[in-house]
């Protein structure tokens, strides 16, 4: 289903920052800031504040649209269609790798066969240390 599909399904449009937004996530390669979101949204749509790109962000989030992580102290978006993925970060060196999501599938269906626990485990950072810092 198309995000505007998405969208009108629960009620809302697709308005011109968040077709912004929703662009600039999908062509991105890296994750974003709230605030680095901002400073190219700004550039393409007149008038916008930074407020509207956390609204809009939280919306999107709510709808399964975005993702959000934090990474570094701060948190982070990407595209739902970019797939959800994991990230192992150390926190010496502070370096990130991304982790595919089958890393994680072994835990998810323990968790339902041992607990009767459905986890939602679909974009996680992992802290501890690297092999250059261990």
């Amino acid at each position: 289903m198309s995000c505007n599909n998405i969208l009108k399904a629960k009620g809302y449009r697709l308005t011109p920052q968040r077709r912004v937004i929703l662009d600039i996530l999908h062509h991105e390669d890296a994750h974003l800031t709230a605030d680095a979101l901002y400073e190219q949204v700004k550039d393409k749509v007149a008038g916008v504040d930074r407020s509207t790109v956390y609204r809009t962000l939280d919306l999107l989030e709510s709808l399964g649209l975005v993702v959000k992580a934090e990474i570094h102290g701060a948190h982070v978006y990407h595209h739902s269609e970019e797939g959800h993925h994991h990230h192992l970060k150390c926190r010496a060196c502070g370096k990130v790798v991304e982790l595919p999501e089958e890393a994680l599938e072994a835990l998810e269906k323990s968790l339902l066969e041992k607990h009767g626990f459905a986890a939602d485990l679909h974009h996680h950072v992992i802290t501890g240390l690297c092999a250059e810092c261990r």
